[in-house]
C-alpha cells in the first residue's frame, strides 16, 4: 500500500524496510544504523551473508559516520561523479556498524543524484538498498515486479512507474589507488 513519505519516514526510523525507486533501480531499502532491518533484508533477498550490501548516503559528509578516512585523490574523484551512478567500495571502520561488514572491512557507498531521495535520505540517515530482487533473480523494473518477489513481507511500496536503467558502475579506492569493477551507468577512464 502506498503511504505518505512522511509516514515512511517513521517506518524506515523503526527498523522498517521497503521498496522504493532509487537512482538506478528499485532498491530494496532499511535503514544502514539498524541491524534488525539489515538482517530483514538479507532474509528477503534469500541474500548470501558474504556479500555486503550498497549504502544510500545524501551527502560526502555521511562517510564519517561510517569511520572512512578519504584521501585527496579520493575526495577529489567522489567530487567528480558524485552525486551520480557511481558506487564506491571503501574501506570503512566502525565496530557498531560491524553488522555491514560482510567484505573485511570495505562497504560500497552511492550518492545518488535523485532529489526526492536525498531529501529522504537527509530525515532517515543511509539506506541499504540491494536492488529490488531475491537473489538470482532479475531486479525489478516496477512495483508489480517487486509485489511479486515481496508481496506484504515488505512495510512500503512507493511507485514511480517503469525504471530502465543500467546498474550503477562500481569502483573500489584503496589509499590511492581507483580500480573499476564494473562498467555501468557511468564511464570511468582510469588514469
Amino acid at each position: 500500500m502506498e503511504k505518505e513519505i512522511s509516514e515512511i519516514i517513521k517506518i524506515l526510523k523503526k527498523d522498517g524496510v521497503g521498496v522504493l525507486p532509487t537512482d538506478t533501480l528499485y532498491g530494496l531499502v532499511g535503514s544502514a544504523y539498524s541491524e534488525k532491518a539489515v538482517e530483514r533484508i538479507y532474509g528477503l533477498k534469500n541474500r548470501s551473508e558474504k556479500k555486503s550490501l550498497i549504502v544510500l548516503i545524501s551527502s560526502i559528509d555521511d562517510l564519517k559516520n561510517f569511520g572512512v578516512k578519504i584521501t585527496e585523490k579520493a575526495k577529489i574523484f567522489m567530487q567528480k561523479f558524485w552525486p551520480g551512478k557511481v558506487s564506491i567500495i571503501l574501506c570503512f571502520n566502525d565496530k557498531k556498524l560491524s553488522y555491514l561488514d560482510k567484505m573485511g572491512g570495505t562497504l560500497a557507498f552511492r550518492f545518488p543524484n535523485k532529489k526526492d531521495l536525498i531529501d529522504l535520505l537527509k530525515e532517515t540517515g543511509p539506506l541499504v538498498a540491494p536492488s529490488a530482487n531475491p537473489e538470482g533473480e532479475i531486479p525489478a523494473k516496477n512495483i508489480e515486479e517487486a509485489r511479486k518477489y515481496f508481496g506484504n513481507k515488505v512495510d512500503f511500496y512507493i511507485d514511480e512507474g517503469k525504471i530502465i536503467s543500467e546498474p550503477s558502475t562500481l569502483v573500489r579506492i584503496d589509499e590511492d589507488e581507483i580500480k573499476v569493477l564494473r562498467e555501468g551507468a557511468v564511464k570511468i577512464v582510469e588514469s
